[in-house]
């Protein structure tokens, strides 16, 4: 039977007969290639399932249940595709650009589900499923994330159980679903998808991770050094804030405060599990997003080349911002046909079209096949004793005395003026336009006045542009006055979003890659060791991975610092060395994309 003939099939039976489809038939209509909004949104089933984690880390002597809010077709009673997003944000932060939090009725039946989702992908034939965490909302448990997110993607391929109240109760079940499964969310929901894949978790059949992490060592440390135990807002809910003390302490003793990387952090490093991934990827990150650094970005992206695992990615010159809210109308169609390719299994070839979508200035986009781009190589520059940075070494020692009270913004101000918190080293203006794409790295012989020494890198490019506003807090985009609708709504989920558009700001340098590292760990990750005073130590590290083109005319430059003040808890101790670079054995290799 061919695709249309079928597909009048089954438009006649629902027109028709009004019969729900069966597991034989397709839980969805095509229309024009993707699947048609022919579903009610306003008769939809909304419904709370309490799902068994398996685990009981707030021991309190029952199994932990995560609420899994659902709203699925009421025409459909099986095949039902899944797109889920877990994450404990959904009551104190809410999620979006808008910050929506999730609402119920008195008798507690959701009747809003934050983002476009629901009302646009419901009345497709899917269904969408909106997890919080254990310990968060009304959930019980501690945060486990990945945990929380495998629960239920067991439960919807029946291998867990789950109930209609929060203790005790009546089982349901989930005979509605097909078993496929999508995991999307932005930020730490993002991390969890990307962390689900990394368990290789049967059922999953895509993720679509919006600034995720890919490996918790570096939010809380870079290359030894330890930022400090970032926490925010306390997310717990009444009772898991007093159950879930000991299991967060424990937590941080693994953890620890040495940035030693260790078994913990192992646990947490999804780049290496990257090999048991079996679900494919449409990922998004922004080059200037200080929420999540877009190192979790690099590595990660060339284990998934390594691993052949299908994958696409949006990248922006945005900070911490969705794509929905970047270039909505295109991102909507892009992730319609991607979760109609890999949840209802229609072959319309989006796998097979460029993988990225780039932007490099506000709103001018363009696609490429792979990131980094083919034929990008690294190219080493060298620091010199006058304040260049040129492609041969150069000899010489340079100095800088650690202040924790400043930090990089502060470093790459009036470069060329001396400041003794800082080095900066700048390049010849550029010949042509010089695209940089992938992860650049520091390599610096150095030593120290004291037994330990922090170090900072920052790359810079110096010259006029206009460019989205990433400075603190801004995000790049602005809000607008008027509303677009994304589907199908109620009174309760309208699925109206404010618009937005580019964020611009004139600027005379942009820091576009930072990395930072504890001397003391030159030899391993896994133990530092004190340094002595006046001997020289021979480092690598990473900055944070980017793309950017420096136009022709700017300058390049590499700036060195001590204790990062942007980045460091106030409240560490603070070395204070006075740390000397052997400027013959110091460089920085960046990855230069071939000229177009």
């Amino acid at each position: 039977m061919g695709l249309r003939t079928l597909t009048a099939t089954v438009v006649a039976m629902l027109l028709a007969a009004a019969v729900p489809a069966t597991a034989a038939e397709p839980a969805f209509v095509l229309t024009g290639g993707v699947s048609a909004p022919v579903f009610s949104y306003e008769k939809a089933i909304r419904e709370t399932a309490w799902v068994e984690t398996g685990q009981d880390l707030d021991r309190d002597g029952q199994v932990d249940r995560v609420a899994a809010d659902i709203i699925r077709p009421a025409e459909l009673a099986a095949g039902v595709p899944v797109i889920m997003d877990v994450s404990p944000y959904f009551e104190k932060i809410g999620r979006g650009n808008e910050r929506q939090p999730k609402t119920y009725l008195p008798d507690g039946t959701p009747s809003r589900f934050p983002l476009f989702y629901d009302n646009y992908f419901v009345p497709r034939g899917y269904a969408v499923v909106l997890v919080d965490v254990g310990g968060t909302n009304r959930s019980s448990g501690c945060f486990d994330d990945v945990a929380s997110g495998n629960g239920v993607v067991n439960w919807l391929n029946g291998r867990a159980r789950a109930f209609r109240t929060p203790f005790g109760g009546e089982p349901i079940r989930a005979g509605w679903a097909g078993g496929s499964v999508g995991a999307i969310g932005k930020s730490q929901d993002g991390a969890t998808a990307i962390g689900m894949a990394a368990s290789g978790i049967d059922g999953l059949k895509t993720i679509v991770p919006i600034a995720g992490v890919s490996s918790y060592y570096e939010v809380h440390n870079s290359h030894g050094a330890y930022f400090g135990w970032a926490g925010g807002p306390d997310l717990y809910n009444e009772r898991a804030m007093k159950l879930c003390r000991p299991f967060e302490e424990d937590k941080a003793r693994q953890a620890g405060t040495d940035g030693n990387f260790n078994e913990y952090w192992r646990g947490l490093d999804y780049v290496a599990k990257t090999g048991k991934v079996r679900a494919s990827v449409f990922a998004s990150m922004g080059f200037h997003d200080l929420n999540v650094n877009p190192i979790q970005l690099g590595p990660w992206w060339e284990a998934l080349n390594t691993n052949g695992v299908p994958r696409k990615a949006w990248l922006h010159q945005a900070a911490h911002v969705d794509p929905f809210d970047l270039d909505r109308s295109l991102f909507v169609k892009t992730l319609h046909r991607w979760f109609d390719r890999w949840l209802l299994g229609v072959r319309n070839g989006v796998e097979t079209e460029p993988a990225i979508r780039i932007e490099h200035t506000p709103d001018r986009w363009t696609d490429e096949r792979r990131w980094p781009p083919a034929g990008t190589r690294p190219h080493t520059l060298w620091p010199a004793g006058d304040g260049g940075l040129g492609s041969r070494p150069a000899s010489g020692a340079a100095s800088l005395t650690d202040d924790p009270a400043r930090g990089a913004s502060h470093w790459v101000e009036n470069p060329s003026q001396a400041s003794p918190e800082r080095l900066v080293f700048a390049g010849e203006p550029m010949r042509a336009d010089t695209r940089i794409a992938g992860t650049a790295t520091v390599t610096v012989t150095a030593r120290s006045d004291k037994p330990s020494a922090r170090l900072g890198a920052v790359l810079v490019d110096y010259g006029p542009a206009t460019v989205r506003n990433t400075k603190f807090p801004a995000l790049g985009i602005k809000d607008l006055t008027t509303r677009s609708c994304w589907g199908a709504g109620t009174a309760a989920d309208t699925g109206c979003f404010l618009d937005t558009a580019v964020d611009p700001a004139t600027v005379d340098k942009r820091i576009v890659a930072t990395g930072w590292a504890d001397l003391g760990h030159h030899r391993s990750l896994w133990r530092g060791e004190p340094l002595v005073p006046g001997k020289a130590y021979t480092m690598t590290f990473r900055l944070s991975s980017l793309d950017h083109v420096v136009p022709a005319g700017h300058r390049l430059a590499l700036v060195l610092g001590g204790t990062d003040a942007d980045m460091f808890d106030p409240a560490l101790p603070a070395p204070g060395a006075r740390v000397t670079f052997d400027l013959g054995r110091t460089s920085l290799s960046v990855p230069v994309a071939p000229r177009v």
